[in-house]
């Protein structure tokens, strides 16, 4: 958690000058749910996003039940 919250405020937080918490909100949430779980590739898991992984994780468990 502490280096997503690191990469949170160096990618998007200190770029950004928000002029209210609700384009604040508004900007975290965009960044984690289309930026870092769709877009941004993470080492730890093979070098592809959250969401590609989640996909393949998915289409592997359909073709291992149907056999």
């Amino acid at each position: 958690m502490e280096s997503f919250f690191s990469r949170l405020k160096v990618e998007l937080v200190y770029a950004e000058n928000y002029r209210t918490v609700e384009e604040a909100r508004s900007g975290i949430v965009e960044y984690i749910e289309i930026f870092y779980n769709r877009k941004r590739r993470h080492s730890t898991i093979g070098y592809v996003s959250p969401h590609d992984y989640e996909q393949k994780f998915e289409q592997l468990s359909v073709s291992t039940i149907r056999g």
